[in-house]
């Protein structure tokens, strides 16, 4: 079984090291050492993450996340490509489903904010590995917003959703549409089809995390 957790994780980390610890990220105020002690912190302190969902608490997951960025980077990028065997998101039975969008939205997170960046061509199956994880997020990302939207991934599948109005479209590889639902729709390569005005408000509200 491919394990595109654990090659997203690598080819991230590989990544990060080559940049340095303070290239820009897409990610508003982390450079990569801030996006290297995210991803140690969320596999290490997992009670972290409480201040991600719930806001009276996000002070001290900042302080945290500042306390790891400050560690040395050539450590925090070693942390990363080694996490705990038996971690609540590392372990073998959950890993792909946990980590496997999250490292690839990462990687693109650095890798989009470089100058001249292209888009990667994923393998058919790592495609089809994202696209099993969309049709989920679409319905919670876009099931308030004011249409009618068709999240559509040629060759893999659609799904409807939105809260009823006027046709929009939404069109992409799986890995982009994914991008797209979770915030990134400034560097997501999708073509967008309807009303002008609510194409240009799904391109700007906040989407995903």
């Amino acid at each position: 079984m491919p394990r595109y957790a654990e090659s997203e994780r690598q080819s991230l980390a590989d990544l990060l090291l080559t940049l340095g610890p303070d290239a820009p990220t897409i990610n508003e105020g982390w450079a990569t050492r801030h996006m290297a002690a995210h991803l140690v912190l969320r596999e290490r302190r997992p009670d972290a993450s409480i201040g991600i969902m719930f806001r009276p608490l996000s002070g001290r997951t900042e302080r945290l996340l500042q306390q790891f960025a400050a560690q040395p980077y050539a450590d925090l990028i070693a942390r990363l490509r080694r996490p705990p065997r038996w971690g609540p998101l590392t372990n073998p039975l959950v890993d792909e489903l946990a980590n496997g969008l999250e490292f690839l939205v990462h990687h693109e997170d650095v890798r989009r904010a470089q100058p001249d960046w292209q888009p990667r061509a994923l393998s058919p199956g790592h495609q089809a590995a994202v696209w099993k994880q969309v049709p989920l997020m679409a319905r919670m990302a876009l099931r308030r917003f004011p249409a009618a939207v068709l999240v559509q991934a040629p060759g893999h599948g659609e799904r409807s959703t939105g809260a009823g109005g006027e046709q929009l479209r939404v069109v992409g590889a799986p890995s982009e549409l994914a991008l797209f639902l979770m915030g990134r729709q400034r560097v997501a390569r999708v073509q967008l089809t309807g009303p002008n005005p609510l194409a240009e408000r799904l391109r700007t509200i906040k989407l995903g995390n």
